[in-house]
């Protein structure tokens, strides 16, 4: 069985999971075990839709042939597309992850919760409603001047047992006429950082945006669920060998 996939917090959280054809959803609850050992790692080939094609290459977690580049992530403006195609209603945002990293985004106006969630974000402002992509991004790129429009694993990893600086998101936020303001709970309450590892076994404390929180041996740790795409999971029990934080001794 491989992990072929993940859905974030705010689209259903949990691994996409294949030893076939057929596309599994492993939810991941608070309190669900999850007794998993990782075996070898290869391409995890294309889901499509609850389809799943499979692909053999060593390659991980896609080879050549399914790498697939989202050309709209590096749009500032001017489309990379044959023929621009995002004509539909878009926002700009910030997003805050504490305590103080603060970005800029972009995505469709129906999706701009979700979108959010997806990312982990403790906080999130509307800020720009534009009838298309294309302005939107020319927005963000502005913005991006002055705000990062990409926030890195270990910040977020960071934030998950911090409190957003009040005072600093909302100084920022007084800049821009901001439309609707969104604070969001992922129900982690966590006290010190996480260990950030790479397993498969433990009990789910929580997800938050990628970042999946296990608890096993009285340690907390992170695990990015990008980084399991493209193992195969054992379920012989065996778990491996990680490093513990020191409230552990």
């Amino acid at each position: 069985m491989q992990v072929v996939g993940y859905e974030p917090s705010g689209t259903g959280s949990s691994l996409l999971l294949s030893d076939g054809d057929e596309v599994r959803h492993r939810p991941l609850e608070t309190g669900d075990e999850l007794a998993y050992g990782l075996g070898t790692r290869r391409c995890a080939g294309v889901v499509d839709g609850e389809r799943h094609r499979a692909c053999d290459r060593r390659d991980a977690p896609y080879c050549d042939y399914h790498t697939r580049t989202w050309v709209c992530a590096r749009c500032t403006g001017t489309c990379l597309k044959d023929e621009m195609d995002c004509y539909d209603e878009h926002v700009v945002y910030l997003a805050a992850f504490a305590p103080d990293t603060f970005k800029v985004g972009v995505t469709r106006s129906w999706r701009l919760e979700t979108r959010l969630r997806e990312q982990g974000a403790d906080r999130g402002a509307h800020v720009h409603t534009v009838s298309n992509g294309r302005i939107a991004r020319e927005l963000e790129a502005e913005i991006a001047r002055h705000l990062t429009d990409r926030v890195r694993t270990p910040t977020k990893i960071d934030s998950l047992a911090a409190t957003v600086d009040d005072d600093a998101w909302d100084a920022l936020t007084a800049e821009y006429d901001v439309t609707d303001r969104y604070a969001f709970e992922y129900g982690l309450d966590l006290e010190t950082r996480p260990v950030h590892e790479t397993i498969a076994s433990g009990t789910v404390v929580g997800v938050k945006g990628r970042l999946l929180v296990l608890e096993r041996g009285g340690t907390n740790y992170a695990v990015d669920m990008r980084d399991l795409v493209g193992y195969d999971l054992e379920t012989d029990g065996a778990a491996p060998r990680v490093q513990s934080s020191l409230g552990s001794f």
